[in-house]
């Protein structure tokens, strides 16, 4: 068995974001000055937590905000910056580019929740999925692949809930887990990945949490956190049990 952390990252603020535009995947904005100073922010908040794997999306506003992060962190400066098409953001098809607000627009016109809505040549939830099942094959057969040597016989101890609960610190629940990745995406390819996560992989609500709040879209910079254990089979690992240490905690973005 191996068990290691995973957080996931939204990439910082762009000016779409602050003009209220739905970037999707046509638009391949960079940071804005208040996106760097958050990715910084991340940065500094995760400096003492060690990643001994970096997954990110392709685009430019992830990509930055993941080398960001990298370059503030005080362990993983030589762990290679592994690009992923499957962590775009989800296509919005013909509303891309336009106001998010528009979007809603056309959800309530077609009768449907937003999440659930799909613009034309857009993509739908489902496709999400398929995208999101895709990179964490891709991400548990690196893993496997790197840290062979920590593939232990028999039951994980580190997952008792007295380590992975939540004390509101920057290492919550990966102090003694031994492999820990971090992937930088997207808030709505998040929100879809929560929905995955939590809905057809049955992982349990962190402790505390608002169900509520399980897929609302993570702000900018915000960070979701799981301990994930794989067993050995004879196709090599494959997934046994996830457990959910927070999702969308932001402690490091300033509030005024």
């Amino acid at each position: 068995m191996l068990a290691f952390g995973l957080t996931i990252v939204r990439h910082g603020e762009t000016q779409c974001n602050k003009d209220g535009l739905l970037q999707g995947q046509k638009i391949d904005s960079p940071l804005s000055e208040i996106g760097i100073r958050q990715s910084e922010a991340a940065g500094q908040y995760l400096r003492d937590v060690k990643f001994t794997n970096v997954f990110v999306s392709d685009m430019r506003r992830a990509k930055q905000t993941a080398e960001i992060i990298v370059r503030s962190n005080r362990t993983c400066h030589d762990v290679e910056l592994v690009a992923d098409p499957s962590l775009k953001e989800r296509s919005f098809g013909i509303a891309e580019g336009g106001r998010v607000i528009e979007m809603k627009n056309m959800a309530k016109a077609a009768g449907q929740p937003l999440p659930e809505f799909t613009p034309p040549k857009g993509e739908t939830m489902e496709q999400v999925k398929v995208r999101i099942k895709h990179f964490l094959k891709a991400m548990i057969q690196r893993i496997a692949n790197d840290h062979q040597e920590k593939v232990q016989d028999g039951e994980i101890s580190i997952l008792d809930e007295t380590h992975w609960a939540p004390a509101g610190l920057p290492d919550d629940g990966v102090l003694n887990v031994p492999v820990h990745a971090l992937v930088v995406g997207h808030g709505a390819y998040m929100s879809i990945m929560m929905r995955h996560f939590f809905e057809d992989l049955k992982c349990p609500v962190a402790r505390g949490l608002d169900p509520a709040q399980q897929f609302s879209i993570c702000p900018n910079t915000g960070m979701c956190r799981f301990i994930i254990t794989l067993k050995c089979s004879n196709a090599g690992l494959a997934l046994s049990d996830m457990k959910c240490v927070f999702i969308n905690r932001r402690d490091h973005i300033k509030t005024d």
